[in-house]
């Protein structure tokens, strides 16, 4: 999402933002259906050009949507109506605004409820329990599989287990993953999930079990470096040998073996 788009977000989220604490429990049926809107403006073309034209009147496009969506909840109503009457990139960057507000109202009920936190550390943990599961991780993503199956299988992996945000979050992610893998969505709300709790994530992938001093070590580290506290979400992945590949945000650090490996065939190629 580019600049103006995200100044866009940003002060629609901040408006947004009071009326979600206000909602608690009700903010998952607030992020369901603005997913709902997703989906219509991703199987309308002429929907989402009109509604990101910036040409077009704001106060126009605003009417459009109290047309088109009124019997969505108000609350509803009137966030999308902010999102369109914003300037956007793209029409996809609308989209994807209009996505990223829904699953800010389901985190929202999460929080309403003191349990970010704990889903924050089950949708890391989802992602986790998959990497050895290759099928259960395609049939999650099948596009041969109609969406609602796909929702109806994570829940079934799921109910019970996970908290009714994390579940929420799941099937949006397996019903409608908008290019994106299933884990791959998970790990995008499961940063929303730590920004809201104003903490960075520092994903590590080792290749054999950390000790918890090697981890009170990392996170020191990573704290000082970044001058605030992380959130440390650690992989076993016997695969990459040794050493440590840790990203936070868009910062990568890899000194995997696999890495230096790769590192020295591209030096010998050059």
């Amino acid at each position: 999402m580019r600049g103006t788009s995200l100044a866009s977000l940003s002060a629609v989220q901040h408006r947004f933002e009071p009326v979600l604490s206000a909602a608690g429990a009700q903010g998952i049926t607030l992020g369901e259906q603005l997913f709902a809107v997703v989906d219509a403006l991703d199987s309308s073309g002429s929907l989402r050009r009109t509604l990101s034209d910036p040409a077009i009147d704001g106060d126009a496009k605003a009417g459009l949507v109290s047309s088109v969506l009124g019997r969505l909840d108000a609350r509803v109503v009137d966030a999308v109506s902010g999102l369109v009457q914003a300037r956007w990139s793209s029409a996809e960057d609308l989209i994807e605004a209009v996505e990223r507000l829904g699953f800010d109202a389901v985190l929202a009920s999460a929080q309403a409820g003191n349990e970010l936190e704990r889903v924050e550390d089950e949708l890391f943990r989802i992602t986790r329990s998959l990497v050895g599961q290759r099928e259960v991780r395609q049939a999650l993503f099948d596009p041969r599989v109609p969406g609602d199956k796909r929702a109806d299988l994570a829940e079934n992996l799921l109910r019970g287990k996970v908290t009714d945000a994390t579940l929420a979050v799941a099937r949006r992610a397996a019903a409608s993953p908008r290019g994106r893998r299933f884990v791959a969505t998970l790990g995008l709300v499961g940063d929303l999930a730590a920004a809201r709790r104003e903490r960075l994530v520092a994903s590590v992938t080792s290749g054999s079990e950390l000790s918890q001093a090697q981890l009170d070590r990392l996170g020191a580290l990573l704290q000082q470096e970044y001058g605030q506290d992380l959130q440390l979400n650690v992989t076993v992945d016997p695969a990459i040998i040794g050493g440590l590949r840790i990203q936070v945000g868009a910062d990568v650090v890899d000194s995997t073996v696999i890495a230096r490996l790769a590192d020295a065939r591209r030096r010998l190629a050059s």
